[in-house]
C-alpha cells in the first residue's frame, strides 16, 4: 500500500492524524490489534490517559504534557473513527457538536447576556443550561445523566451537587463531621459482627460521606488524595534512601525503625519548608 504523502507530512496537524487511524483500521492493511478494538477495549485507556494528563499537570511537567495530550486526543480520534465504521456519527461531528455546545452554554460570550456577572452567577447559569440540555434529553430525575463510569469519589461529589440543588443537603460542615463519626463508628464496629459484604457496605458509607465533607470545603477528593499518594511516595522513598545509607532494604528493618525513619523524613520536609 503506497503512502500517502499526509501521513508523513509532519506538519501534517489534524487531517494527518485522522488518516493514520483510518489507516490502522483499515481491515485489508491496518494493524490487527487496532482492527480488534471496540470501544469497550478502547475504554480503559481512554480513562488512564486522561489521569496520565492530570499527572503530568500536577507535577508541572511541562515537557511531558503535550504528548500526553496527544494521547488523550488520540483516544478521541480512535473512538470517532470506529463510530464512522458503524455509521454513527464522525470526528468532525464530535467536534461541532463540542463547538454548539460551548456556543450555547456561553451566551455572555457568543450572544448578547451581560460579561457583568460573577463566577458563582456564571456556575449557575452553567447549571441551568445543562438541567435544560438533560430535559431535552429526557432526563427528568434529578441524578440523571451523571456517568456511571466516572471515578467513585468524582461521581459521588457529582451525585451530592445534584442533590444539593434540590435542598437535599447539609447545611453546613459540622453537620457532616458528625455524620463521619457516626459512619466511623459503624464501620469500627462492623469489623466484629458484620459479613465482608457488610463491612464493605459500610466502608463505602464513608468514602461517601468523606467525598460530601470535600464538597462543603471545595476541596477535589480526587486531587486531594493524589496529592497525598504522591506525598506518602515521596515520603517512603526517603525512608528506603534512610535505610539504604546503613546498607539496609526495607525487608531487613522492621515497623519502629521505619516509623521513626518517616518521622525523620517528615521533619526535614517540614524543616525545607521553614516550618521549623
Amino acid at each position: 500500500m503506497a503512502e500517502d504523502p499526509l501521513i508523513l507530512d509532519p506538519n501534517g496537524g489534524m487531517p494527518r492524524l485522522l488518516e493514520i487511524m483510518r489507516r490502522l483500521r483499515d481491515p485489508d492493511h491496518g494493524c490487527p490489534w487496532d482492527i480488534e478494538q471496540d470501544f469497550a477495549t478502547i475504554a480503559p485507556y481512554t480513562i488512564e490517559e486522561a489521569y496520565e494528563v492530570a499527572d503530568a499537570i500536577e507535577r508541572e511537567a511541562w515537557d511531558e504534557l503535550k504528548g500526553e495530550l496527544g494521547d488523550l486526543l488520540f483516544q478521541s480520534v480512535f473512538h470517532a473513527q470506529m463510530a464512522a465504521e458503524k455509521g454513527l456519527f464522525t470526528f468532525d461531528q464530535v467536534a461541532d457538536t463540542m463547538s454548539d455546545k460551548m456556543v450555547a452554554r456561553h451566551p455572555h460570550v457568543f450572544g448578547d447576556e451581560s460579561r457583568d456577572k460573577s463566577a458563582e452567577q456564571q456556575t449557575r447559569d452553567w447549571e441551568t443550561v445543562k438541567a435544560a440540555e438533560r430535559a431535552g434529553k429526557a432526563q427528568e430525575g434529578t441524578l440523571d445523566g451523571v456517568a456511571l463510569g466516572l471515578p467513585a469519589l468524582l461521581r459521588a461529589v457529582k451525585l451530592q451537587k445534584r442533590a444539593a440543588r434540590v435542598g437535599f443537603d447539609w447545611p453546613d460542615t459540622e453537620q457532616v463531621v458528625d455524620k463521619i463519626v457516626e459512619e466511623a463508628g459503624e464501620l469500627a464496629e462492623a469489623r466484629d459482627r458484620l459479613t465482608q459484604d457488610e463491612i464493605e457496605e459500610e466502608f463505602g458509607d464513608l468514602l461517601f460521606v468523606m467525598a460530601n465533607l470535600a464538597r462543603h470545603l471545595k476541596i477535589d477528593p480526587e486531587a486531594a488524595l493524589r496529592a497525598t499518594n504522591a506525598k506518602f511516595v515521596r515520603r517512603f522513598e526517603g525512608v528506603e534512601a534512610k535505610l539504604a545509607a546503613q546498607g539496609k532494604r526495607p525487608e531487613q528493618s522492621d515497623l519502629a525503625e521505619m516509623d521513626a525513619l518517616w518521622d525523620a523524613v517528615k521533619a526535614e520536609e517540614k524543616a525545607a519548608k521553614g516550618q521549623g
